[in-house]
């Protein structure tokens, strides 16, 4: 059985290269999914009442405040802290929110923190300005094992801090998060969970000193992150943002800032975004993780499976005895991975993601690239050429993914991966990324279409 659950959006037609319109299918859930109608009628509801929050007399400002807060109280909840003297801090999302964090933990250059290969830049770029980073890792199948982890945290010099990734958003894969705290907290070490993938799949790690994740990864698409930790560390030295709402006084020479969280929210804030949070987690409490997690494994057996059944399609990350979150990243042996992704939507109305997912460091490995062909890309792009930048293809289920959508994926890709001829030329430009040639018919409705939304902004995944 397949979960009664559609986004805003879903079954909406789309141009096709050979003139047909086809019901898009959405598999690009690991970067940003739609939104739910409850969400959608949430923030309708709430917008008429929308005013300034906390410092506002009137009924409104009064209304906003009172759902803004009440969108802390549910993202405190949802990461299992309400029994803890913990702070939710609406940020713009989880990029933020580590950068927020990275700066209020007030590291030096030679304070070391543990993270892993696997991670996200938004997981790896903060730590590395602000100290200095011990790598766990990872295996020909991208992932490590708790002794890995183990064994960084016990090198030499000790660090301050460790900081992991829930689930990787290229191979979907989830590290033993709950065993690696328990090490890190045996040895008087603080963890930050990077769970931006995890957070619309599975609960949250109660035990994480630190957790982030982004509303817009889990069917609220209006821009709202949150950054949750224990109130102590935000209530002492200066916040990541300066403005108002986060002092108590300000003399031309001395502020006085106020209390946490308020301190951390400097401006004025998000509250559409918080509020289509909040309608977010009641939605998915209301379907249960029970739902919620044998969806998922149905979809991503299915996924993974049947794409790795396909001859010439090669997978990446760990094999069919790992439990994954419905997320499969894969590549052709005869097809470049950016025309695989173009053809898959002009040809098919397929919605997938391609290139480097904003994870390097990690891509590289699952591709087994040696160190000369990493070094000809970076020399290739310094030059502003990205047309040699490794890839791959990734396909990714969330709520709304239905068998159905699934299989249209597997049988456009053995399509591709058989030789099917395309009805159109594509063109490659400097980014990388491949185009449907439509110059033959240009005042057509479906060149103009392709025109005013492929083309006209650049290269669609080359930067990441």
């Amino acid at each position: 059985m397949e979960l009664p659950v559609s986004l805003v959006g879903d079954g909406d037609l789309v141009p096709c290269v050979d003139g047909e319109w086809r019901r898009y299918v959405a598999l690009d859930s690991a970067a940003s999914t739609g939104a739910l109608a409850s969400v959608m009628q949430k923030v309708a509801d709430f917008v008429p009442s929308y005013s300034s929050v906390h410092r506002g007399a009137g009924y409104k400002s009064h209304v906003a405040t009172a759902q803004y807060e009440a969108a802390r109280a549910a993202a405190l909840d949802f990461a299992g802290r309400r029994d803890r003297d913990d702070v939710a801090i609406i940020c713009r999302n989880t990029t933020e929110a580590i950068n927020h964090l990275a700066y209020r933990l007030e590291l030096r250059a030679d304070d070391v923190v543990v993270t892993t290969v696997i991670e996200h830049h938004a997981n790896l770029l903060p730590w590395s300005r602000v100290a200095t980073c011990r790598y766990v890792e990872c295996g020909a199948e991208g992932t490590f094992t708790l002794d890995d982890v183990v064994a960084a945290l016990d090198a030499e010099p000790a660090p301050r801090l460790l900081t992991v990734s829930g689930a990787s958003n290229i191979t979907g894969w989830m590290p033993p998060v709950s065993r690696i705290i328990e090490e890190a907290h045996a040895r008087g070490i603080r963890v930050v969970v990077d769970a931006a993938q995890l957070a619309p799949h599975r609960p949250l790690p109660p035990d994480a000193d630190f957790v982030v994740w982004s509303a817009h990864k889990m069917y609220a698409p209006f821009g709202a992150g949150v950054l949750i930790g224990p109130r102590s560390v935000f209530a002492r030295g200066e916040p990541f943002l300066a403005g108002g709402g986060a002092v108590d006084f300000v003399a031309l020479d001395e502020v006085l800032w106020t209390a946490p969280p308020e301190r951390e929210e400097a401006g004025s804030p998000n509250v559409v975004g918080a509020v289509a949070l909040h309608a977010a987690i009641d939605a998915m409490s209301s379907i249960g993780w029970t739902g919620i997690i044998e969806h998922d494994r149905r979809i991503a057996r299915r996924l993974r499976e049947g794409l790795a059944a396909i001859p010439g399609v090669r997978v990446l990350g760990p094999g069919r005895d790992v439990e994954t979150l419905p997320v499969a990243t894969f590549v052709l042996d005869e097809m470049p991975f950016a025309l695989v992704a173009a053809r898959l939507s002009a040809e098919f109305a397929i919605g997938v993601r391609h290139g480097c997912f904003c994870a390097h460091p990690y891509l590289t490995r699952l591709l087994a690239l040696g160190d000369e062909e990493v070094a000809r890309s970076r020399e290739h792009i310094r030059h502003g050429d990205r047309s040699s930048m490794p890839g791959a293809i990734r396909a990714s289920g969330g709520l709304n993914t239905r068998g159905e959508d699934v299989d249209a994926l597997l049988d456009a890709v053995a399509r591709l991966a058989r030789g099917l001829a395309p009805p159109v030329a594509y063109l490659r430009d400097a980014t990388g990324d491949f185009f449907p040639d439509l110059s033959a018919s240009p005042d057509s409705p479906l060149a103009r279409a392709w025109e005013a939304h492929s083309r006209g902004v650049g290269g669609s995944c080359s930067p990441g």
